[in-house]
């Protein structure tokens, strides 16, 4: 028989599942939040224990180590990422090190093997761009025999238009690296890491460049622009304004919606060069970026 106590008892019981059922469905909900050690890497390379227990403390779960932090063994470096609560689900690679750093990557652990930037010799014709695609593709293979991912991180200077003759890209698409590289790179093999501020220096809107690329963008660059500055397809000291992530002109509101609605599975807090310490620099981003996760 069902007496007042026995439904209390009950209704507390229910009222409890359906709190923690809640308390999960906000949590699978959440994204958590990294950061691309470059900020950081003047710290980072004199005392990497100390600077991935300080980012832990901020409230940052995931990183994306980058080159100078590999003098570490890779046995080494995910142990020491572990024991600060940290996981590296990517990592940058550098173009000319890609080929012989497959075994690295799978021993610490990481998902995405990222190329992070060309060298300036890439930048003029569609031609050397195409041999890149060639190599994207061949080291994308190699990738997925082994169990990762492959991409390459845009900056601004594949957005300068080139000189397009016999560019071999369908009609109607933008005669530059960005667009060689999207187009001759299998999307089987090659993905993308999108860098917010690189694309709006470029002169493009983030929202909508995700919105139309998402299907191969599965990683994020956050940092913000400073405003006052023109836009600009070279890289360069004059391309740099960068600031905190809430601090210049980017819409996150609309950035990470969009993020959400192209499924996104990993985002970076990066500022290149923090006019503060890159550690107040750090908590400012993720400070912001929590009022809107």
């Amino acid at each position: 028989m069902l007496t007042r106590r026995s439904f209390g008892k009950l209704s507390l019981a229910a009222l409890a599942v359906a709190s923690t059922r809640n308390l999960f469905a906000a949590a699978t909900l959440r994204k958590p939040l990294g950061l691309q050690l470059y900020t950081i890497r003047k710290e980072a390379e004199k005392d990497l224990p100390g600077v991935l227990k300080a980012i832990h403390e901020i409230g940052y779960t995931e990183v994306e180590p980058y080159w100078n932090i590999y003098n570490h063994p890779a046995k080494e470096l995910k142990k020491m990422l572990a024991d600060n609560g940290l996981t590296a689900p990517s990592g940058h690679f550098d173009y000319d090190k890609v080929a012989t750093s497959f075994d690295y990557a799978q021993e610490l652990g990481v998902k995405y093997m990222i190329c992070p930037i060309l060298d300036e010799s890439l930048w003029s014709s569609l031609d050397s761009y195409k041999k890149v695609a060639e190599n994207f593709n061949k080291w994308g293979a190699e990738a997925q025999k082994r169990g990762l991912k492959f991409g390459f991180h845009n900056h601004n200077y594949e957005f300068k238009e080139l000189p397009a003759k016999n560019s071999g890209l369908p009609a109607g698409a933008p005669a530059n690296g960005y667009s060689i590289l999207w187009h001759f790179t299998d999307p089987k093999l090659v993905m993308f890491e999108m860098d917010c501020y690189w694309i709006a220096q470029a002169g493009l809107d983030p929202v909508k460049f995700l919105d139309k690329h998402g299907s191969r963008i599965r990683l994020l660059h956050l940092k913000d622009r400073k405003a006052g500055f023109p836009p600009s397809q070279w890289k360069d000291k004059a391309a740099e304004h960068f600031t905190e992530v809430g601090s210049g002109t980017i819409d996150w509101k609309a950035v990470l919606a969009a993020a959400k609605r192209n499924n996104i599975e990993h985002m970076y807090v990066e500022n290149d060069e923090p006019e503060r310490p890159a550690i107040e620099s750090l908590r400012i981003s993720y400070n912001y970026l929590q009022k809107l996760l």
